[in-house]
């Protein structure tokens, strides 16, 4: 009996193995675009949150909700961490569940790091990951039974930065094509931007985001050019925002920059800002109201869709 138990195990351990790996997707199986090699390697330390660092793969993890309560909407994850960690369960893949039990098909960007050793350039290659992402995403439609004109991107912190980066950049030609994926458009139908970093500016910015992405000392269009607020166009995707005013790590000015700068431009805009929720609260369990916001994104979402 033990033994017959002990081979049950196995078995379901190996099943959950092959089971996970057919469900996150690399970006790049061939050549990965701004990668030069290095002796880094990924970091991952499992304590209160899972935080990934120095990341050398750039992957999707595709999480569905079943067949039959599939709403047809996607959302691209970009879990925040200052452009210097990834907070990938408390900001990734806990949201995605969440997603999956609304009916709405979650993908969690695990994207290269501005200081990793294996970036040429720093502030490229978030982007040129999300961009791919995007794409896949778009390209393989069909088979995760969402449409493709309902896919979004959903960013916290400095992922709420590199959501609204993709939001407002997502013509720019950051590589050369690939393959067939890469004839997709990256733009996504809209964006949620939780407590994100939108300006790079002194005074607004999180230094710590502006740092790791631009470097000590960034020239001024190079601040301008990730300051997306100033980015923003009338083909920018409609977007949903939440902050707290009592934010003392993004200041709740990034939210209402970005929030002014997208109704002066005529693209449909909703923000939520709650009195209190600090920074980084996920969920917001045992932050009181601010627990709220996941129930309001889902009625925003449902009001968008095509």
């Amino acid at each position: 009996m033990k033994k017959t138990g002990l081979l049950l195990l196995l078995i379901s351990v190996y099943s959950f193995n092959i089971f996970g790996q057919n469900n996150i997707i690399p970006l790049w199986p061939n050549e990965m675009p701004n990668h030069k090699v290095s002796n880094e390697t990924e970091v991952i330390n499992a304590t209160d949150v899972v935080r990934i660092s120095k990341v050398q793969t750039p992957t999707i993890e595709v999480f569905t909700p079943a067949k039959k309560n599939a709403n047809g909407q996607a959302v691209l994850i970009c879990p925040g961490g200052g452009y210097r960690i990834l907070a990938y369960d408390s900001e990734g893949t806990d949201i995605a569940k969440w997603l999956n039990s609304k009916g709405i098909t979650a993908f969690v960007l695990k994207y290269r790091l501005p200081d990793s050793q294996s970036v040429i350039k720093s502030y490229k290659a978030p982007l040129q990951d999300a961009m791919r992402a995007l794409k896949t995403i778009r390209f393989n439609a069909e088979k995760y039974n969402i449409h493709k004109n309902e896919i979004g991107v959903m960013g916290f912190s400095a992922g709420g930065h590199l959501a609204s980066t993709l939001g407002t950049h997502y013509n720019e030609l950051m590589y050369p094509a690939a393959d067939d994926i890469d004839l997709e458009s990256a733009r996504p139908d809209f964006m949620a931007l939780i407590y994100p970093v939108i300006s790079m500016k002194e005074g607004i910015t999180h230094q710590g985001s502006k740092r790791n992405l631009l470097g000590e000392n960034p020239n001024e269009k190079l601040v301008n050019k990730f300051c997306n607020d100033l980015q923003v166009t009338g083909d920018t995707p409609p977007a949903f925002l939440i902050h707290a005013s009592d934010d003392n790590g993004v200041p709740v000015k990034n939210s209402l920059l970005i929030y002014e700068s997208l109704i002066s431009n005529g693209v449909s805009a909703e923000m939520h800002i709650f009195s209190t929720g600090g920074h980084g609260f996920s969920f917001g369990f045992n932050k009181g109201h601010v627990s709220s916001w996941t129930d309001l994104f889902y009625t925003w979402s449902k009001s968008i869709k095509k």
